[in-house]
């Protein structure tokens, strides 16, 4: 049976805003990125995601 499209990190965590990193608690059944960020409205990305990590090797360069 294939897997859908989620990337099974459970219902936990945080969503992280890529440009002013306010963080906000991630909410069951709606990924981060349809989350607007609460400071700056930036769309929200899931802490510790693929997206989070590529986010911050980029920043590190």
């Amino acid at each position: 049976m294939p897997m859908g499209r989620g990337h099974n990190m459970g219902s936990g965590g945080s969503c992280i805003c890529p440009k002013c990193g306010a963080k906000a608690p991630h909410q069951s059944g709606t990924p981060c990125q349809k989350m607007a960020c609460p400071k700056c409205g930036a769309k929200m990305l899931r802490e510790d995601s693929e997206h989070h990590e590529l986010l911050k090797r980029k920043r590190k360069k």
